[in-house]
């Protein structure tokens, strides 16, 4: 940014929508390109992350009160007036002029463009048109859910939404699938498998979860430090902080990871508290040889490196050698030494040399419905059939883990998804084809949105018999 004016937040923003798909594209990779451009790196990723996660009550409120229909708005505009309902609607804080003012200067840069082939005036018009009128519509920018009329308050927290002075949504009363899906930006369907599983409330708080802003906890290094020694030198450069559980830190205060004290040297990985439970629960010991069947990036590898003092014999593999690449840049910042990584093509070779394993560690490819908040596309993309082809491969993974481990050996299967199908289903039918391995623990954690908000995701301990 070296003799130029930094960017705004909002204009970077409003340029990874123009370049992302959700349906295709990740708008995290486009966001790191264009953050260096920009002094307002945090907010710029919050309105990116945000107005993805809310797109479809955000659209809701645009064609409830520009009277035009999403379609008909160009692409370039529509994203442009999408981040500015969202921060009128999700980010209280920010004045109501500021928002409106810098929406209408992005829309006349905008003029003549072939994406939208109109005079200034007029663009920039009908922004300032539709987001005043959003702004007349609204009558109370923070309120109390439990002072709310539900079919006219869009839900910001679990116990806070934006009031409107309209009824434009659905009435719970009489479908509170199409409530919660509208209300949350969630696939209707999905929210009516949950309320189907899971019941009304239980439901309703997966979907508060599935769209908050997610926390960043990190797990120490217990090869180099202390989940107290970590927080104390977070603490001493002003990055606030919080143990939870003796084991994890919580940060408050929002930075690149890659700046906080302590990354360069390896002290810590940010990982979720309910990524963090499947090798907790395995309890792995540093006389075993182990496998990590889908290592990458790397996190729960480093964590079975960590949990046995960098002892044990921990193979780590992945069908993406690209992505593997992250498991080796992890061992290497961490400094772990016990894991040796292989191309999957090389593991057959690997494996007749070590024989049977000890454990396998096998966190399979997934649905993602238990880690919405964090990946956002996935609720664009996730589909009944994506489901149902997902739940093959991971039976395909199991099977063949199930060749790969020594008698009483124990694969530790598990998944970032709340789906029964890929869950205790899968394994019901892997243990009837497989009389000679047993259930030894089970465990399903939904998502929250409370004080230690956290991802959903299963584990499933399976021990071989003799």
């Amino acid at each position: 940014m070296a003799g130029r004016k930094p960017k705004s937040a909002r204009a970077i923003a409003i340029e990874v929508l123009n370049q992302c798909d959700p349906k295709r594209d990740y708008a995290g990779t486009i966001l790191n390109k264009l953050l260096c451009e920009t002094d307002q790196r945090q907010r710029a990723t919050d309105l990116v992350f945000g107005s993805i996660r809310n797109r479809q009550a955000i659209d809701t409120v645009i064609a409830a009160f520009s009277s035009r229909d999403i379609e008909r708005i160009p692409d370039k505009l529509l994203n442009i007036i999408r981040i500015g309902v969202y921060e009128l609607i999700y980010v209280p804080e920010t004045k109501e002029y500021s928002i409106v003012n810098e929406a209408v200067e992005n829309a006349k840069g905008l003029a003549g463009t072939k994406h939208v082939p109109v005079k200034t005036g007029k663009q920039a018009g009908f922004v300032n048109a539709v987001l005043r009128q959003v702004t007349r519509h609204i009558t109370n920018r923070q309120i109390q859910l439990s002072q709310a009329d539900s079919k006219r308050t869009l839900i910001q927290t679990p116990s806070t939404g934006c009031e409107f002075d309209t009824s434009f949504l659905p009435d719970p009363k009489l479908s509170y699938a199409d409530y919660l899906s509208i209300t949350l930006s969630l696939p209707k369907w999905l929210v009516s498998n949950w309320l189907e599983e899971y019941s009304e409330e239980p439901a309703r708080q997966i979907c508060l979860a599935s769209n908050r802003r997610p926390s960043i906890y990190l797990r120490p290094n217990t090869l180099k430090t202390t989940a107290q020694e970590l927080a104390e030198k977070l603490n001493k450069e002003d990055i606030d902080s919080e143990i939870v559980e003796g084991t994890m830190i919580k940060i408050k205060s929002p930075k690149a990871i890659s700046s906080l004290p302590g990354f360069a040297e390896g002290l810590f990985v940010v990982q979720d508290i309910t990524a963090s439970q499947p090798v907790r629960i395995l309890k792995p010991q540093p006389s075993w040889t182990m496998l990590d069947l889908c290592a990458a990036p790397g996190v729960k590898t480093t964590q079975l490196a960590e949990a046995t003092g960098d002892s044990a014999t921990i193979i780590a593999t992945d069908i993406d050698n690209r992505r593997l690449e992250m498991v080796k840049e992890s061992t290497a910042r961490l400094g772990i030494k016990s894991v040796r990584i292989v191309a999957t093509d090389n593991l057959q070779s690997i494996t007749t040399e070590i024989g049977l394993f000890d454990a396998i560690l096998l966190d399979v490819p997934c649905s993602n419905t238990g880690v919405l908040a964090k990946r956002i596309e996935a609720r664009y993309r996730i589909k009944p059939k994506v489901i149902e082809e997902m739940t093959k491969t991971q039976s395909e993974l199991l099977n063949t883990a199930a060749t790969m481990i020594r008698p009483q050996g124990k694969i530790c299967y598990s998944t970032c998804s709340i789906q029964k199908a890929e869950n205790s289903e899968l394994i019901r039918d892997f243990l009837q084809n497989k009389p000679h391995f047993k259930l030894e623990t089970e465990l399903l954690i939904l998502p929250s949105a409370q004080t230690f908000d956290h991802d959903g995701g299963y584990v499933a301990i399976l021990c071989k018999l003799n």
